[in-house]
């Protein structure tokens, strides 16, 4: 059972969320709250799998509740989606540094939300190739100076070459394809830099890629 927790201050979308869990058999929505610092309190209570946790909110919006989630080790396994209104918002690729597993439009289609639910809690990231391409790439310019990562230098030729992939939005079937070896492998050279940069998931790892410029190869 996939446990959940929604924290948004529109009571609109905390209703539609908890009517579309309870009517699956994988997922249980164990708590709820209309603002950040309450999500905290609910977050550290119950522990979920994934929170789906809005941008914008009063008294402690989605960004800093975020934070408080990531830089906690008690709550390392949880892993948080963010809701958004727009799809370019301002705040994405903020929310992706700071340790997001992806994030969901708040129009998006029952079915979307389900499958962001279950990908991010079997250890996925929200990071179809079209994401990472149109919507990262976008927030990435605006970084004002690129600063490598510490960890890059760490890295091998082969998982820096795997990494710069995995920024380009190849998923690891894809990149196996290119590099001529196994999936199992890849998935390899990924986990090490993860491990090496000290990534949440794949969506950290891809910014981290982002921001130290890592292109992809040609």
């Amino acid at each position: 059972m996939i446990r959940v927790v929604v924290v948004d201050d529109q009571a609109l979308i905390r209703v539609g969320v908890r009517t579309l869990l309870r009517s699956e058999p994988d997922t249980e929505l164990v708590g709820e709250a209309a603002d950040g610092c309450a999500g905290l309190r609910v977050i550290r209570e119950k522990r979920p799998d994934v929170v789906l946790m809005d941008i914008r909110m009063p008294e402690m919006d989605g960004l800093s509740a975020l934070r408080e989630i990531t830089g906690d080790p008690a709550l390392g396994s949880v892993r948080v989606v963010m809701l958004t209104t727009f799809g370019l918002d301002e705040y994405v690729f903020e929310a992706l540094r700071d340790g997001a597993s992806g994030f969901v439009l708040k129009d998006a289609d029952p079915e979307e939300l389900l499958r962001a639910v279950r990908l991010v809690a079997g250890g996925e990231s929200l990071l179809s190739p079209s994401v990472t391409r149109s919507v990262i790439s976008q927030f990435a310019r605006r970084v004002p100076a690129m600063i490598a990562h510490p960890g890059v230098k760490d890295l091998t030729e082969r998982e820096r070459e795997v990494t710069t992939w995995v920024a380009a939005g190849l998923s690891n079937d894809e990149i196996a394809a290119r590099l001529v070896v196994s999936t199992e492998t890849v998935r390899t050279h990924v986990s090490r830099a993860m491990l090496k940069l000290k990534a949440r998931d794949r969506a950290q790892l891809v910014v981290f890629a982002m921001q130290s410029g890592l292109g992809p190869p040609m």
